[in-house]
């Protein structure tokens, strides 16, 4: 859909007090820049698992309709009555969706630094990005290698920087290897070649023999598969092989988290000098960083006294990290864009064709090797 970009269409999501979610598109005034701004014709944002948290919430796709027109769809669904007492902050405010993206920047400010910026293609992070246009300021601008396209780099910050993210915390906090699960997804993939490069061991857990047929095409050394019957024996002979003590799981709920932390404990084990009744004292910690299991936790306790489990997101993590060492991991994306921080997209579709109950269908699933990329601005 064509805009003059003085307004634009955005995606826009809504829970109702009454317990009904509404996603729709809303056309709204594209903001003039500040002196230190510019405006960003979107042309690539991709369909994340952590943008469809705010884009469908606990929703029961179930019981989703369309309504509206082929040019200002509108999806509902019923919202769990359970569920409304944890989003009491968003209940009735309509909500701009979509973490990061890319595209050309078509105005600008009257400062130096932003009209350097004019024509360039850039990527951002900072919610709204469903949108045609989205105003940022030129400083949080990530400047793409000349040649590089829009959808190239609509997923330059959240995947790169959470598997950075992970090896960066895996020696702040002592660990030598690392274990991640649901790992043939394309973070997933992008860890396994980021570990490849680096020369760190790292223990992959799948979940069928075509995931682990993915990563083995792409080098990766250990991959098991959690739906196998010799999964825990498999694990712990890879987790004595790494000596992996840290653990990024995208699952969350169920019985996975557990089964690492025991399967480390036994690894552990199979090399100590002597028995302690409290377990090994070497440190094991299970990080969760996703929630494609959003049951509880199941943690049968059989690994001793030293451990953790926590909540891992990137936002806090890059709120830490010192200044100079984010501009390295920023630089380090930018310099491997094409290789080892490819993404690859099975469908790109419009804002319009976002919003179509099939491709809602299948985004949500979450699946590996089913990404969605948006372009706001396709015809």
């Amino acid at each position: 859909m064509a805009s003059d970009g003085k307004t634009g269409l955005q995606l826009r999501s809504l829970i109702k007090k009454s317990g009904e979610l509404e996603i729709s598109l809303a056309e709204v005034p594209t903001p003039e820049p500040g002196p230190d701004e510019i405006v960003v014709r979107v042309e690539a944002t991709p369909v994340n698992p952590s943008d469809l948290g705010l884009l469908i919430g606990p929703a029961d796709l179930s019981t989703a309709k369309a309504s509206g027109t082929k040019e200002f769809p509108v999806i509902s669904a019923k919202v769990p009555q359970a569920a409304l007492g944890g989003l009491a902050a968003r209940l009735d405010q309509s909500m701009p969706v979509g973490n990061e993206g890319a595209g050309v920047v078509v105005k600008t400010g009257s400062s130096d630094a932003a009209k350097a910026l004019l024509g360039k293609t850039v990527a951002l992070l900072g919610g709204a990005m469903y949108a045609q246009y989205r105003v940022a300021r030129a400083r949080d601008v990530l400047v793409l290698p000349e040649g590089t396209t829009p959808a190239e780099g609509a997923s330059c910050f959240v995947n790169p920087l959470t598997a950075l993210g992970m090896t960066e915390t895996m020696r702040r906090e002592g660990h030598k290897a690392l274990v991640h699960t649901a790992a043939a997804s394309n973070l997933g993939q992008m860890l396994n070649k980021i570990c490849l490069k680096d020369g760190i061991p790292l223990v992959n857990i799948v979940r069928s023999k075509a995931q682990a047929d993915i990563l083995h095409k792409i080098g990766a050394k250990y991959v098991v598969d959690s739906s196998a019957p010799t999964f825990v024996d498999d694990l712990t002979n890879a987790l004595v092989e790494t000596g992996a003590t840290i653990a990024f799981d995208a699952i969350g709920g169920g019985k996975l988290a557990g089964q690492i932390l025991n399967a480390m404990e036994v690894a552990i084990n199979k090399t100590a000098k002597e028995y302690s009744r409290y377990g090994s004292a070497v440190h094991k910690q299970v990080y969760v960083y996703g929630s494609l299991d959003t049951g509880p936790i199941e943690l049968p306790r059989g690994f001793g006294m030293a451990w953790g489990v926590g909540g891992w997101l990137l936002t806090y993590f890059l709120q830490k990290l010192p200044p100079a060492d984010f501009a390295r991991l920023r630089q380090r994306v930018v310099d491997e864009l094409k290789t080892t921080f490819a993404s690859h997209y099975t469908q790109v579709v419009s804002l319009q064709e976002a919003l179509s109950l099939s491709n809602i269908a299948i985004y949500a699933k979450r699946a590996t090797g089913e990404k969605f990329l948006i372009n706001p601005n396709k015809g």
